[in-house]
């Protein structure tokens, strides 16, 4: 087999090693910007030579991987994510958040089915500790802590689903969501029945899954993104309304009138 142009020659333990990196990577045991223990702590853990492992990290490297940093080697971001400039254009557009919700009612229904089916007891025991952050932060009126135990409660369904891609593109996908579960709850909070409902539907999305009832996961999940959608559309409407109402006062602030 020929060497890809560029990128270094690995014998058959830097190989494995980088292999092993990769898998880590791959299930998410190592996240994006997670530091990898130093150099000879790291080598101890994987049971290999150190110049092994600088083979394999060199490997690493050259797929984008792993990066470089003041001395320090990170886990590279899969896919890079979405920058920050384009999670704030995307956000701006009201016709890219409908798509984005559309496609989070089908991605959350796959992701809290799978959870009922596959998730462990360390996968159970993380979905109970978002729930409950969840509880807290309403008990003593958080927003902030509330929308940040939201969208952990969410990443955790993804990675009890056991289907590593549906992970990765949601963690891909994060800067979008913890954007949109903190602008969609400020929108929403204008409305007071509604921070209850978000959490009787977290509620009704833990019980099913650690109940490991599939079909009610499914059914929990995707109705919690559809009332959020719904619930959206409802303030935009009914606020475009005012909107015109108080046009027709002044005329659009271009009329003389009086």
């Amino acid at each position: 087999m020929e060497q890809d142009e560029g990128k270094p020659a690995a014998d058959g333990a830097a190989a494995r090693t980088a292999r092993q990196i990769e898998t880590l990577i791959l299930e998410g045991a190592l996240s994006p910007g997670d530091p990898l223990l130093p150099e000879r702590e790291l080598a101890e853990r994987l049971g290999v030579s150190r110049p092994t492992l600088r083979q394999a990290l060199k490997l690493l490297e050259s797929r984008g991987l792993i990066l470089a940093d003041q001395g320090r080697r990170l886990v590279a971001p899969l896919g890079r994510g979405l920058t920050d400039p384009l999670i704030a254009l995307m956000a701006d557009h009201g016709e890219v958040v409908d798509d984005y919700l559309e496609f989070r009612a089908t991605a959350e229904r796959m992701a809290a089915g799978l959870a009922a089916r596959r998730a462990n007891d360390v996968d159970r025991a993380r979905i109970g500790e978002a729930m409950a952050a969840i509880d807290r932060a309403h008990d003593t009126g958080s927003e902030p802590a509330e929308a940040a135990a939201d969208v952990a409660l969410h990443l955790a369904l993804y990675e009890a689903s056991h289907n590593l891609v549906l992970m990765q593109v949601m963690r891909a996908l994060t800067g979008l969501l913890r954007r949109g579960v903190m602008d969609n709850r400020e929108t929403m909070f204008r409305r007071p029945e509604t921070r209850e409902a978000l959490r009787a539907q977290h509620r009704a999305i833990h019980d099913a899954v650690l109940a490991g009832d599939a079909a009610a996961a499914e059914t929990a999940a995707e109705a919690h993104i559809r009332y959020v959608h719904q619930a959206l559309g409802e303030i935009a409407a009914a606020e475009a309304r005012l909107a015109t109402s108080l046009r027709r006062l002044d005329g659009g602030g271009i009329a003389r009138r009086g």
